[in-house]
């Protein structure tokens, strides 16, 4: 009784409202990404530069994003990018910052 129906898949979907969000989806995603190359790059050596700056490129995209997302799912997404950004840069500030 508590289980989706058989003909019911499913989807992973950040659009939970049922419309198409195209710019808050491509946001969200630009957050995520950038804030895992930027908390990946600060644990490579001599990775501080590209840490740094996606790290930033991130947190100010992810709290735009946040700003206009529309569901519960693009809001998740964001979270979690804008705190890996925040890592990321601030690891890659402490290990050598924005220049080589």
């Amino acid at each position: 009784m508590l289980q989706p129906s058989e003909n019911q898949r499913f989807r992973l979907s950040l659009n939970s409202d049922g419309r198409a969000h195209p710019v808050e989806n491509a946001l969200a995603v630009v957050t995520i990404v950038c804030g895992l190359t930027a908390f990946v790059a600060a644990f490579v050596p001599g990775g501080h530069v590209v840490a740094s700056w996606a790290g930033t490129l991130g947190f100010g995209t992810g709290l735009y994003s946040q700003y206009v997302s529309a569901t519960t799912p693009q809001r998740a997404l964001n979270i979690v990018g804008i705190v890996a950004s925040f890592v990321g840069v601030a690891l890659g500030i402490a290990r050598g910052g924005f220049l080589p």
